[in-house]
């Protein structure tokens, strides 16, 4: 089943544009008459000539939501547990999603699981609104007969993404506020206020203070060389992201990271509490410890923590227990590798992974909460001692003249 667009006349003459799912393009032209429309143009829509319409379709097209991903997602794992063919899980799907471009991704998606392609594989075509985490888990849920398993999983990692975004922006409007309008006014005082003040000091022509004459510096950098500054940014943020892309980049990166002070133990807390959670509910339902193993490394985002859990399964795989990789590395607290191994001795590794999970849970909520509230006093010293060394540069000359005076 595809999706075409079409534009037809009603009874009255007016003009509408809409979409229509049908097998072919007859049996579209057939269900567009039948609504007693008079057809004018219809086309087929795919995932490829979406991205060509232009204007403001050509900017959503590219941006599915975490929310519509994450529901789709956790539709689709309820109609595979409830046994229904993934062909007829789909048709289910589409018919009632309203994103138009997800829509015929998914339908794509469909018809390539149709036509004998592995679901995994269908997703790999549209890495636009399936990144390589989700295909991943995806193919392992395949491969081990836990779709419905990892598909439930998949939701609630990205539900879980959601939330902290959320949370973290939440906290960071009022710095970011404060952030934007104090820079905003300490370059209205260098391009407006400094350079008025620079033409007095000249015509005085006394000897100036270092931190008035960098200040000065300052305002005709920005008055003459705007333009080269705004390239300079751009050049500079462009080989940045280029380097963290590449392998040695994100190693470099993913390990500064780990060693930020507070929030690199923070980074580290919510890697282990995705690891701990979600191999929990994959050993709950089931899933075999090497593909569970291979699951959770694809949802773990730093790359060192990743290449643990790689070790781990491996000295699983050779039946040695995961606690030795995860303690060697130094990544994992002795603690918690002591709780796991405690876990493995006893046959209960589940629940105690689920002990781990909510506690490091709500390590994380508390240091997050704890840390964005400093975020406030600590961006109005900034700002404020920022406008005080300014004002101070201005003031100390000034002054000098009014004791000449």
């Amino acid at each position: 089943m595809a999706i075409y667009s079409y534009k037809a006349l009603d009874k009255t003459g007016k003009e509408l544009k809409s979409t229509i799912n049908s097998e072919s393009e007859a049996g579209a032209k057939q269900k567009i008459r039948a609504m007693g429309l008079m057809l004018l143009e219809i086309k087929e829509k795919t995932a490829r000539t979406n991205t060509k319409s232009g204007g403001f379709n050509f900017f959503n097209s590219k941006k599915v939501s975490v929310d519509d991903l994450a529901l789709v997602t956790r539709q689709l794992s309820t109609l595979i547990k409830a046994r229904i063919q993934i062909v007829e899980a789909f048709n289910a799907i589409i018919n009632q999603i309203e994103h138009d471009y997800l829509k015929i991704v998914l339908s794509d998606v469909r018809t390539k699981v149709n036509e004998g392609s592995s679901l995994a594989k269908a997703l790999a075509d549209h890495p636009k609104v399936f990144d390589q985490v989700y295909i991943n888990m995806v193919d392992a849920g395949e491969a081990s007969g836990t779709l419905d398993i990892v598909l439930l999983k998949l939701a609630d990692f990205k539900e879980a993404q959601v939330r902290l975004k959320n949370k973290i922006m939440g906290s960071m409007t009022y710095p970011l506020v404060m952030m934007f309008a104090g820079s905003a006014m300490i370059t209205f005082i260098f391009t407006f206020v400094i350079p008025q003040i620079a033409k007095l000091f000249e015509s005085s022509k006394k000897p100036l203070p270092g931190l008035t004459k960098i200040t000065i510096w300052i305002s005709n950098f920005l008055l003459n060389h705007w333009m080269a500054l705004i390239i300079a940014i751009f050049v500079f943020i462009y080989i940045v992201k280029k380097y963290l892309n590449s392998q040695s980049g994100q190693k470099r990166w993913h390990t500064l990271q780990l060693k930020l002070p507070i929030l690199g133990n923070l980074i580290a807390m919510i890697n282990i509490s995705r690891f701990t959670s979600t191999l929990a509910t994959l050993l709950n339902a089931g899933v075999p410890i090497l593909a569970a193993l291979s699951i959770v490394k694809n949802l773990v985002p730093n790359i060192l923590m990743k290449q643990t859990i790689e070790e781990a399964r491996i000295a699983v795989s050779e039946g040695s227990s995961m606690t030795g990789p995860l303690l060697r590395s130094g990544y994992f607290p002795s603690l918690m590798v002591h709780m796991i191994k405690l876990g493995e001795q006893s046959g209960e590794i589940e629940p105690m992974l689920n002990i781990i999970a909510d506690n490091y849970q709500d390590q994380v909520d508390t240091k997050l909460t704890s840390l964005t509230s400093l975020l406030e006093p600590a961006m109005m010293i900034l700002l404020g001692g920022a406008v005080a060394l300014i004002v101070f540069s201005v003031i100390m000359p000034m002054m000098e003249l009014n004791k000449i005076n």
